[in-house]
């Protein structure tokens, strides 16, 4: 029996103990980013998505991650419910593998291939609600903070710093090393205009509990409809307006779309119909905080040198695509806030 083999084994015995779920086929499933997944279907024929953590994960932020998901899905936000254990648990751990397990959401596809029709206002008013709900989390009420706090400039020099150090060391001449150190000196020499760019911001923005990981793998669409959103990170307070817009403005999206600032307005409109408590100045603000976010940004040109293994053709697209979309959201943020403005006044 190979470790693979095994693994399934594991997860067989698990579910059977933990979750008096007795399986008639466990299969690996969907690839996690830090996790190893499966998909286990039992015999009433239901299926279970079955996420296995590292031996190194904090399962306790793993399970502040689990309930504030369970939060979410009590306001009636679309989110799987998850399967706790016989003695009320949301994490396993048995045979050196920790897992939860969640019901299989069917006949889905991930946000990766894009927002477009119907989606933008979806996906708009989706997030509308969840942060709506999530507003009223214990881990504390929305609140204001000045936006240097929301997009870092300071911080992502010392990152970049960091990064064309390491790089130095090595002097990659060719592939994508070479192009990621390319890409991080011209970020660095560009920061003056992003400092600039990001002084158009309010001077404060709300924060408050979001899901913390909200990006196209994570939303699950079934046509035109959201039908999950997965992955939730613990409770902590970032901006609603950035996580709105790190989700409709992904950069296939943002690569794939030529009229996203029209998209953007409906997925805006649709969000403040289902949160009229964000201010409109933060929602003016979403294309800037896209920018600033990528624009700051060291990932994937960081997995260069501190996870070489992790660079694939898959990731190297995406971190071309990801400089590419913040060329386009910089060179037509005018257009865009013009755009919001006219919705929101």
């Amino acid at each position: 029996m190979n470790g693979a083999e095994s693994d399934v084994m594991v997860v067989a015995g698990i579910l059977t103990l933990f979750y008096r779920i007795v399986p008639t086929a466990v299969g690996e499933g969907p690839a996690g980013t830090a996790t190893r997944n499966y998909v286990a279907r039992d015999s009433d024929g239901a299926r279970w998505f079955v996420k296995a953590y590292p031996a190194a994960t904090d399962l306790d932020a793993e399970r502040r991650a689990l309930e504030l998901g369970e939060f979410a899905r009590l306001g009636r936000i679309p989110v799987p419910v998850v399967r706790q254990t016989l003695d009320g648990d949301l994490i396993a751990a048995a045979g050196g593998m920790a897992v939860s397990v969640a019901a299989y959401v069917e006949d889905t596809e991930t946000a990766e291939g894009g927002l477009s029709g119907d989606r933008w206002a979806a996906v708009g008013e989706t997030v509308g609600r969840l942060h709506r709900t999530l507003a009223r989390h214990p881990a504390g009420p929305p609140r204001r903070v000045p936006a240097r706090e929301v997009c870092d400039v300071k911080r992502a020099r010392q990152r970049l710093d960091r990064l064309l150090a390491l790089f130095a060391t090595r002097s990659p001449t060719s592939g994508f090393p070479a192009w990621a150190r390319e890409t991080a000196a011209r970020r660095l020499d560009a920061l003056p205009a992003v400092a600039a760019m990001v002084k158009g911001l309010p001077t404060t923005l709300t924060v408050q509990t979001v899901h913390g990981d909200l990006a196209s793998p994570n939303l699950l669409l079934r046509g035109q409809q959201v039908a999950a959103l997965i992955d939730f990170r613990p409770p902590g307070h970032r901006s609603p307006a950035w996580e709105l817009g790190r989700i409709v403005l992904d950069p296939r999206t943002v690569l794939a779309q030529p009229q996203w600032p029209t998209g953007l307005a409906e997925a805006v409109a649709a969000y403040r119909a289902a949160n009229p408590a964000l201010p409109a100045e933060d929602l003016l603000a979403v294309p800037r905080l896209a920018a600033g976010y990528l624009a700051c940004s060291v990932y994937p040109l960081s997995e260069a040198v501190d996870d070489p293994a992790a660079v694939t053709p898959e990731l190297e697209a995406y971190g071309r695509n990801r400089h590419a979309a913040m060329v386009e959201l910089c060179e037509r943020l005018t257009e865009a806030e013009e755009i919001l403005h006219d919705l929101l006044h």
